[in-house]
């Protein structure tokens, strides 16, 4: 089965080296019946039905949805969706990664046991997946434009979620505060100790929440977070290896060249120069 009537797409090269990082985005009037999956995905991924309706299929359990829903895929979760035969869906959709990406989703009313939901203003969430399709480009400007229009609608989406009080509430705090603190601290010698004394929780805490909210332990944030700087400043800044070394907060460029390579795979001096990671 063709994949529908038009699909317009643009997938973006830029990944690893943001906090949050676009992946695609699109529109796409389905033919009846048609299907994606079952299939995983490396990066989250929101559809919002612009007309018509279809089934989502996540971990075995089926969902209905229809014209004005959204739903929200989580990586690495077996799935897969189906327009209706007699009225295929319509949707247009963004799918993003990166270190902030599961934090700020965790603010909105999606949950992986409830991946589909109506937001109130549903034309708001079609009109802001639609702007940050339209933004996209190969250009810098582009890419900045593009992410920041991201922001903007998960801010609507974190708007639009119901105040209801919730235990989780306080735990996320502290690593709101704490990845604040990581994004204004990174090129200073702070460790995970001055991370929890910042929030005002002890280092066991803080490792806790972060695991319960980012899957992550702190020192590991806090170690990719660097390492994502270093990658832009070697992309886009002349500046020598030791330099950038000591920009992100690491003193001894050997000790710098072995984390890098056993994030990225490779180390500083053979990352590329002046130009964009190809995915």
């Amino acid at each position: 089965m063709g994949p529908g009537l038009f699909k317009y797409s643009y997938k973006t090269k830029t990944r690893e080296s943001l906090p949050i990082a676009i992946y695609n985005s699109g529109i796409q009037q389905c033919a009846p019946g048609y299907t994606w999956g079952p299939g995983l995905r490396d990066h989250f991924l929101i559809h919002h039905v612009i007309s018509g309706k279809g089934v989502i299929t996540v971990s075995g359990v089926t969902h209905r949805v229809f014209a004005g829903d959204t739903f929200l895929i989580y990586p690495s979760e077996m799935v897969s969706y189906t327009a209706d035969r007699q009225e295929p869906w319509e949707y247009c959709w963004v799918g993003f990664q990166g270190a902030q990406a599961k934090l700020l989703l965790s603010q909105t009313p999606f949950a992986e046991e409830a991946p589909v939901t109506q937001f109130k203003e549903t034309q708001q969430v079609q009109d802001a997946i639609l702007a940050i399709y339209h933004a996209v480009g190969s250009t810098p400007a582009s890419e900045l434009r593009a992410i920041g229009l991201l922001y903007v609608f998960l801010a609507l989406l974190v708007e639009q979620k119901q105040d209801t009080p919730s235990a989780e509430e306080p735990s996320l705090e502290y690593v709101e505060n704490a990845v604040r603190f990581i994004a204004h601290n990174y090129s200073r010698a702070v460790d995970t100790t001055d991370i929890a004394s910042s929030v005002g929780i002890s280092r066991s805490h803080l490792y806790r929440v972060f695991m319960k909210h980012l899957d992550t332990p702190p020192n590991e944030y806090l170690t990719r977070f660097r390492i994502s700087r270093a990658c832009e400043l070697l992309e886009h800044s002349p500046l020598p290896i030791s330099a950038i070394a000591a920009s992100v907060g690491y003193e001894d460029q050997l000790y710098f060249s072995r984390v890098f390579k056993k994030i990225t795979g490779r180390p500083p001096s053979l990352y590329p120069r002046g130009e964009k990671k190809q995915s």
